[in-house]
């Protein structure tokens, strides 16, 4: 959309002016004039008492509320994100959830992918999707809000699918919601978990809510399509068949008017080598650890195992041990083979983090701990003389 001034009803009284948040309206030759700052907020059209100022649609936008079916948006999209032109683990994920929903709606599973290699996009169809939409111009080499949004929107007004997933990133986070407000629909951020309602066909939306004190289920019932960011490393990753085939779709993203340009990306470096969102074995622990010599242990039972140390918010915010330890809703989504919480009690901000692990082991000393409700193991003792002895067993066997 777009907001444009009616210059024989302005007569320059200037209440558009104030209203404006972005100082995106000025007075010239006494009317009122919207500048290259305007964020389409809106605030000025209610504001004016003309009605000297109203909103247009340009190309690329919702259609109107007459021509708008629901019903013929059809389909399940998965938005892939690429890093240095190769494809993020969270591509991967997203296929893994979109082949299971559109599955169950028995329809057609795509992709979308920019910038990135043409082999990448053959790979994305080896791990689930029925067809890959690239675009590989060279406008999309480095991230840009403005192109990503605007061909993707243009890309679901032309094809209508029902369901688009992206991945709660940096990027999913920054861009997505710019295709939501442009398509006038819903968004739900950060799911962690996701359903088909079967009497409707409605995508059930599941996050964290409240704190991570609840899990809400959210539904955009109404409008379409249905748009939702998943988060990180909490579903599976789809099922990889190299003889699997699929049709790529070359896409011409041609005539992108973007105000901005990525000079330059500079990465972030930290001296902090925890990377549990990729380790295999996490060996977390929480205020029941008692301080750091309890994380020593913890430490010593990561080394026997090839393992990494994670840690509840609780043993955090105690400064036993670095917050690029956390896993949790404030913290790591993490999906290890194997998960040991140790003297983890199980809130639920905690569980949104970990619960997705292949195997979980817990150990605590409170038998009605809630971590038991997830666990696939649980060992009910102290932490202070179960560890040792399975540290010892360890470098026993490996012995």
């Amino acid at each position: 959309m777009s907001v444009i001034i009616n210059r024989d009803k302005c007569n320059g009284c200037e209440t558009c002016v104030s209203v404006c948040p972005f100082t995106a309206i000025e007075i010239k030759d006494g009317k009122a004039f919207i500048n290259e700052y305007c964020q389409i907020c809106m605030a000025c059209i209610t504001a004016c008492p003309e009605g000297a100022i109203k909103e247009i649609p340009e190309e690329g936008t919702q259609q109107s509320a007459i021509s708008y079916q629901p019903s013929a948006y059809k389909g399940v999209w998965i938005f892939a994100e690429q890093r240095e032109k190769d494809l993020a683990s969270v591509s991967l994920e997203l296929l893994g959830v979109g082949r299971r929903l559109a599955d169950e709606l028995r329809a057609e599973l795509s992709a979308v992918l920019f910038g990135a290699a043409e082999n990448n996009a053959h790979e994305l169809i080896k791990w689930g999707a029925d067809k890959v939409y690239h675009a590989k111009d060279t406008i999309f080499e480095k991230f840009n809000d403005e192109p990503y949004s605007k061909l993707l929107v243009r890309l679901i007004n032309d094809y209508k699918p029902a369901i688009v997933l992206a991945g709660a990133t940096l990027i999913g986070r920054s861009f997505i919601p710019r295709v939501a407000a442009r398509l006038r629909t819903g968004l739900t951020a950060d799911c962690t978990s996701l359903e088909i309602e079967k009497e409707t066909g409605n995508l059930l939306q599941i996050r964290p809510a409240f704190g991570g004190n609840i899990m809400a289920t959210i539904l955009c019932p109404n409008y379409r399509p249905q748009i939702a960011t998943v988060r990180p490393r909490v579903m599976k990753k789809g099922e990889y068949n190299p003889d699997r085939k699929g049709e790529l779709i070359a896409v011409n993203a041609e005539n992108l008017a973007c105000r901005t340009k990525v000079i330059e990306t500079v990465k972030e470096t930290s001296e902090c080598k925890v990377n549990l969102q990729e380790a295999d074995i996490i060996i977390a622990g929480g205020r029941g650890i008692g301080g750091t010599k309890g994380f020593e242990l913890l430490t010593e039972l990561a080394e026997s195992l090839g393992g990494t140390v994670g840690a509840s918010r609780a043993a955090v915010d105690e400064g036993w041990i670095p917050y690029s330890h956390q896993v949790g809703q404030t913290g790591k989504t993490v999906c290890p083979k194997i998960y040991i919480a140790c003297g983890i009690s199980g809130a639920v901000q905690h569980l949104v983090g970990m619960q997705s692990s292949d195997i979980i082991i817990a150990i605590n000393k409170n038998p009605e701990a809630p971590i038991f409700n997830v666990a696939t193991y649980g060992i009910v003792g102290d932490i202070f003389e179960v560890l040792p002895l399975l540290i010892k067993k360890i470098k026993e066997l490996k012995a």
